[in-house]
């Protein structure tokens, strides 16, 4: 009891000696260096990769000096900044890997399949994807946008895609109702915006001045081709598809770049790979020569000085002694390689971090034994395929709809929504040998059949035609005979 008692009398003397008070509420305020525009506008000058437009760029925007593209060298001791150019192979590469496993589209309706295939054509649809991917990948949204121009393609839809500073998304619910086209005018010296809003059966136009006044569309000669506000079709048909990559966190209802937060990390290479190079030219031969023997000027007989890019040579004091004896000595510096090679190599692993995987672009990696090692070598750019390719399965099938239903409105049809599906192959598949050791385990264990093999084998390489006539021949060869139904017999039991 004793110890029970010393226990709550301790208890009690804690609890009235800390006297534990809720934190106060705090308003803590964030101001954001760069707006939606400006993320874009650097995410670009990353993908354009010139290193004067980076250090321009970084020098106008209030952030740490400390920052490799932001800070200015002591004069004399300039360092000449180098870009690596990652970012931009990270976006091409992902590129050429989606458009070389894309395999085209299935429509079911052989009519909607005809127009799709005049309007592809037409487009160019395969550049216009090339071109789309890029654009997306670097800014995170956009829209394409269907319309028509006699003068350029007659009765044939045109399919145009538009990058997100000149896209806005209208929500209803969390839901896109509404895109809207942004394209800046100028005349006689003043701005103006046109904005087309394209909506569930509407097409809207409108015009603003550099007040954001809205004026009439015939005010400038840019737009005097719109025929009144706006055109009213279908009300179950957009002519305008979204296309929105991931979802920022900084620009609620944006999308973001495929290197998005990656900043830091190209900042941080670009550095590493700028010292190294600097080391490099640091470390020349260098002469070191006595003042007598330094070269001059043969126009005007001066001592030439070295500048900071060659540096050949160092004025030494010449000796004055009785027995001087003035030559010139050499050296050079002794440069860590390996020191200036790990940090680049770690740099460059956080640069790419969760995005592609170093053997995709070709960087150094061990020799592969087989398929299966490749692939697992390659996660990381599978996975981000496979976020791309999801979201192409969306938009493509989205995008013939439009595309179609835009030529049925333009002739006057019933609008008619064709079934579409996008057929993609496979990135880093096992090699045919492996393929067809791993078929013909599952065939002999008893667990696939013949066609299940021979789809699996040759899956879109082969049409389906091909697959049926190598199904036959093979159970042919094994001596397989299909037999058909026996005829029924009569009620009296004849045959």
């Amino acid at each position: 009891m004793r110890r029970m008692k010393l226990g709550d009398f301790l208890r009690n003397k804690i609890r009235n000696f800390l006297h534990i008070e809720p934190a106060a509420n705090q308003q803590i305020v964030l101001q954001q260096r760069l707006d939606f525009y400006g993320n874009i506008a650097r995410n670009k000058l990353w993908y354009r990769g010139d290193s004067w437009e980076l250090s321009d760029f970084y020098r106008q925007l209030d952030v740490s000096p400390t920052l490799f593209w932001k800070a200015s060298s002591t004069k004399g001791m300039e360092i000449h900044k180098l870009h690596t150019g990652i970012p931009k192979l990270i976006i091409k590469t992902i590129g050429n890997i989606i458009l070389h496993d894309y395999n085209g589209l299935e429509i079911t309706e052989p009519t909607a399949a005809e127009q799709w295939e005049k309007i592809a054509e037409d487009n160019k649809f395969k550049k216009l994807l090339k071109r789309f991917l890029k654009k997306i990948l670097i800014v995170g949204d956009g829209a394409f946008k269907v319309s028509f121009d006699r003068t350029l393609s007659g009765d044939v839809p045109i399919i145009e895609y538009v990058s997100g500073e000149n896209v806005e998304f209208v929500r209803s619910r969390g839901r896109i109702t509404e895109t809207v086209f942004l394209a800046t005018y100028t005349h006689n010296n003043r701005k103006y915006t046109f904005k087309e809003r394209y909506g569930y059966g509407y097409i809207l136009y409108e015009l603003y001045n550099d007040n954001d006044e809205p004026i009439p569309t015939g005010f400038i000669p840019q737009t005097k081709w719109v025929d009144g506000q706006g055109v009213g079709f279908d009300k179950s048909v957009m002519l305008a598809v979204p296309v929105i990559y991931g979802e920022s966190e900084s620009y609620e209802g944006r999308g973001e770049s495929l290197y998005e937060g990656k900043s830091d990390a190209f900042d941080a290479l670009d550095e590493a790979w700028s010292q190294w190079m600097d080391a490099l030219r640091a470390g020349r031969t260098k002469e070191y020569i006595p003042e007598n023997l330094i070269p001059r000027d043969p126009d005007n007989g001066k001592l030439l000085k070295p500048n900071s890019f060659d540096n050949r040579f160092i004025e030494v004091a010449q000796d004055m002694s009785e027995n001087s004896n003035s030559k010139i000595t050499t050296g050079q510096a002794q440069i860590q390689h390996e020191s200036y090679l790990s940090t680049y190599i770690t740099a460059l692993d956080l640069a790419l971090q969760g995005i592609i995987s170093p053997s995709t672009l070709g960087i150094d990696v061990k020799k592969l034994d087989n398929a299966d090692a490749q692939r697992e070598k390659e996660k990381a750019t599978l996975y981000t395929r496979g976020n791309i390719i999801e979201l192409l399965n969306d938009v493509l099938p989205e995008l013939v709809i439009a595309a179609v239903c835009a030529g049925q409105i333009w002739h006057e049809q019933n609008v008619e929504k064709p079934t579409v599906k996008v057929n993609f192959g496979e990135y880093a598949n096992p090699s045919f040998e492996s393929q067809v050791e791993t078929v013909s385990k599952g065939k002999t264990g008893g667990i696939m059949s013949t066609e299940a093999a021979v789809e699996e084998l040759y899956g879109d390489s082969k049409d389906d035609e091909w697959k049926e006539q190598e199904v036959r021949r093979i159970k042919e060869e094994q001596g397989i005979v299909t037999m058909g139904d026996p005829p029924a017999a009569n009620l009296d039991g004849d045959v």
